[in-house]
């Protein structure tokens, strides 16, 4: 008897090519978990040594060893694209992993806030490394680290660069004899501009404006802020898009697999690997759950180029006072909690309530 074979990286990339997605060329490696976790905690193989990293990779790798949570891959913006998956996993999970990967890169290639992003990071992030180990070792280790410290404090007071729809993009994206088609693109085109404008004059972004006039940094401290903010840049539209992100990768995982000659228990096999990712999680916003929904039911309403628009012009907070509706709400059982008399209590129900506190929270 013969073991089952599974796609390639090539194969499962092709294929997500053949249903409309656009990906970046992708290399996939398989890495034992503790390496996995090490990537996980820094975000970005390489980047400079800080001991938070350390505690994330702690934190992350006992959550893993006493099962608890597992991190089945990450997956790198670049061009190409890096994906690191577990070297436990099963070859049908690997699968389902890959075809979950494919969406995410196509979301980093085509989606707007992406556009600005350093597609070389890895690169960067390694030269920022080799710099920080030669102020360590001119200045003293404690020196940068309390830099480091401080500097990380406040790292998400930026602002990244206004971003660019490239006409490759939208060139399918038009208006079109259609109504309803025609009143969704004009909702995602009317209020967006995104040519490149000049920053404002800087008070907004910290890490720029202490870079830009502080008189008390020596030039190696301004270069290690410097550095902190550029990895913020690249990070900043990861964090802008988490739901949407996730969701489109979760879409895309289920759509790819379905395409597959798989056998009757590799069916159940990955639609329990998807059911688990895309299940709620007391008290918290599951990401994958609440973006899949969205872009499911918007499939189901008014077919893919909806799903491919609303994936190129949006971030969190548009896409849910956007897509998120009632019928959503309910089919999610999302709530909105809090306390009462040193009790847990459901505050409300009300969709629109809901909707808008979760887009205060993106």
């Amino acid at each position: 008897m013969t073991s089952r074979s599974y796609p390639s990286d090539q194969q499962i990339w092709e294929l997500a090519k053949s249903q409309g997605l656009d990906p970046f060329p992708v290399h996939c490696e398989a890495v034992p978990a503790n390496v996995l976790y090490e990537f996980a905690a820094y975000l970005i193989p390489g980047r400079m040594s800080h001991w938070s990293y350390g505690k994330a990779y702690h934190a992350m790798k006992t959550r893993y060893d006493y099962g608890l949570n597992k991190l089945y891959e990450m997956v790198i913006n670049a061009d190409p694209a890096y994906a690191f998956l577990l070297d436990s996993n099963s070859n049908l999970e690997n699968t389902f992993v890959r075809a979950h990967v494919m969406g995410h890169v196509d979301f980093f290639r085509n989606n707007v806030h992406f556009s600005p992003t350093q597609r070389d990071m890895l690169e960067v992030v390694s030269r920022h490394a080799e710099r920080a180990r030669q102020y360590e070792f001119d200045y003293g280790k404690p020196e940068v680290e309390a830099l480091l410290d401080a500097t990380l404090a406040i790292q998400e007071h930026v602002v990244p660069p206004t971003p660019t729809l490239k006409p490759r993009e939208t060139a399918r994206l038009t208006p079109r004899n259609d109504p309803e088609w025609n009143r969704l693109w004009q909702s995602e085109t009317a209020a967006r501009s995104y040519e490149v404008r000049p920053h404002d004059s800087g008070d907004r972004d910290v890490l720029r404006y202490i870079i830009t006039h502080s008189d008390q940094l020596e030039d190696w401290q301004r270069d290690i802020v410097g550095m902190v903010r550029d990895e913020m840049l690249y990070f900043w539209p990861q964090m802008r898009t988490k739901i949407m992100n996730e969701g489109w990768a979760s879409y895309w995982h289920l759509r790819l697999m379905r395409c597959l000659d798989l056998d009757d228990a590799d069916v159940i096999n990955y639609s329990r690997l998807h059911a688990s990712v895309t299940a709620p999680i007391s008290f918290q916003i599951n990401p994958y759950a609440i973006g899949y929904a969205i872009f499911r039911d918007l499939a189901e309403r008014e077919g893919d180029d909806a799903i491919f628009l609303v994936r190129s012009m949006n971030d969190d907070v548009s896409f849910i006072r956007n897509y998120l509706t009632e019928s959503l709400v309910d089919d999610l059982h999302l709530y909105l909690y809090g306390a009462e008399r040193d009790q847990i209590v459901v505050k409300t129900r009300r969709w629109q309530e809901v909707r808008n506190q979760l887009y205060v929270r993106s």
